[in-house]
C-alpha cells in the first residue's frame, strides 16, 4: 500500500483531514455548555391513525433538530452564532460550543431563540438529507 503525493512536500493528504475541523480549536479555554439535541417530526392524522405515510419514530423520519443549550448569566447580545452545512459554533464570554452535527442542516432555514427566563438558546435546524423528497412525500 503507497499513498501517492502530487507534490513531495506535503505531509498528508487533504483527504486524511476530517470534515469541518477548520472549526476546531482546542486552545480556547472556555468551557463547554450544557446542552441537549432533540429531533422534531412533523406528523399529521394520516401519520397517527391510519399510518398513511412511511414515517416511522426514528431520527431518520424527522424534519427538524433542536438543540437546547444552557447560558446561565448570558445576555442576548453577547451570543455569537454560526450555523455550518455540518457545524454549530456557539461563543459567548464565558463559554463556546462547537458542535459536530449528525445530519447535514440546512442553514437558512434555521431559527434561533432565547428564552431569558430559562437562560436557554433553542437552535431549530432543519435537516437537510438526499432523499428526503422520497421519504417526505
Amino acid at each position: 500500500f503507497q499513498v501517492k503525493s502530487d507534490n513531495g512536500k506535503t505531509i498528508w493528504n487533504t483527504e486524511d483531514v476530517p470534515e469541518e475541523s477548520e472549526f476546531d480549536d482546542t486552545w480556547d479555554p472556555r468551557e463547554q455548555p450544557e446542552y441537549q439535541m432533540l429531533f422534531k417530526q412533523c406528523v399529521g392524522t394520516e401519520d397517527v391513525f391510519f399510518g398513511m405515510s412511511r414515517k416511522d419514530p426514528s431520527t431518520a423520519c424527522c424534519e427538524d433538530m433542536v438543540i437546547k443549550i444552557k447560558l446561565p448569566e448570558t445576555k442576548y447580545s453577547d451570543i455569537t452564532l454560526d450555523i455550518q452545512d455540518k457545524v454549530l459554533d456557539l461563543r459567548t464570554p464565558k463559554k463556546k460550543l462547537l458542535l459536530h452535527l449528525p445530519y447535514r442542516v440546512n442553514s437558512k432555514n434555521s431559527k434561533a431563540r432565547f428564552l431569558s427566563e430559562e437562560e436557554t438558546l433553542e437552535v431549530t435546524l432543519r435537516v437537510s438529507r438526499k432523499f428526503d423528497f422520497i421519504n417526505f412525500v
